[in-house]
């Protein structure tokens, strides 16, 4: 598929946009992965040229949290284990299903996230599960949530936030900071998946991948900033696009 600047000009400021939201609460491919969508690109090329974008982004986002000391090193290097493998598995049922049943899964997904979203009041602090029980949990999260990415993507972030402020107790911006490593797994092993079967367009990737890493840098530096206040208002934003991007899918 040929790249042009109509492709271009669709993409990039989209992909700043979701690069910024991501790297706050996550999210990030309820924008971009419809970005790839309108431009015009098949919904496997789309995930595979939307993870090649997502995975730089991530790294420079990831770069700017542990600079800043805001990373649990154990449980993300935990759950990363788990995501590598989830993220891949997740990917290869991606390419074994239909281009319809995939749109379909997304729709599915989108209100789950809001529904979480809602119900998740506050960040942080009170935790739901033993302290004891840190790493199985610490992986069975990465598992789940890259399992998750590979095949779906879109609302990865978030998820991964919420199960650590709520299971482990991890304050917001810790959350978040330790959210963007295993993040950063399961793209890397879901963009290597599609790489392999040819399913990236680099040429339209790598430009959006600059205006991302711009996103996701200015997004990291405000977080560590701003605190928990500021990750709770972007999750509503959030929020608010999952539940436009369900409205828009029921009407087409």
């Amino acid at each position: 598929m040929q790249v042009t600047w109509q492709m271009l000009l669709t993409v990039c400021p989209l992909v700043f946009l979701a690069g910024f939201v991501d790297s706050v609460a996550g999210g990030g491919g309820l924008i971009s992965l419809p970005a790839y969508y309108l431009a015009g690109l098949p919904p496997v090329t789309a995930a595979g040229t939307n993870k090649l974008s997502a995975c730089l982004g991530t790294l420079a986002a990831s770069g700017r949290f542990l600079a800043g000391h805001e990373v649990n090193g154990k449980a993300a290097l935990l759950a990363a284990l788990g995501a590598f493998p989830g993220s891949w598995l997740g990917t290869a049922l991606l390419k074994h299903i239909p281009e319809q049943a995939i749109r379909l899964m997304m729709v599915a997904a989108i209100p789950l996230v809001a529904v979480v979203v809602l119900r998740r009041k506050n960040l942080g602090g009170r935790r739901l599960t033993p302290e004891r029980l840190d790493r199985p949990v610490s992986f069975l999260i990465g598992l789940c949530v890259g399992f998750y990415d590979g095949l779906i993507g879109p609302g990865t972030g978030t998820f991964l936030i919420l199960l650590f402020t709520s299971l482990m107790g991890m304050e917001a911006v810790m959350a978040s900071g330790t959210a963007k490593l295993v993040n950063l797994t399961s793209n890397a092993a879901s963009l290597t998946s599609l790489l392999m079967s040819g399913k990236v367009l680099l040429f339209l990737g790598l430009p959006a991948a600059a205006c991302g890493i711009v996103g996701n840098l200015l997004g990291a530096s405000m977080t560590i900033r701003r605190g928990g206040g500021f990750i709770r208002g972007m999750l509503m934003v959030v929020l608010a696009l999952l539940l436009a991007k369900m409205i828009w899918d029921m009407v087409q």
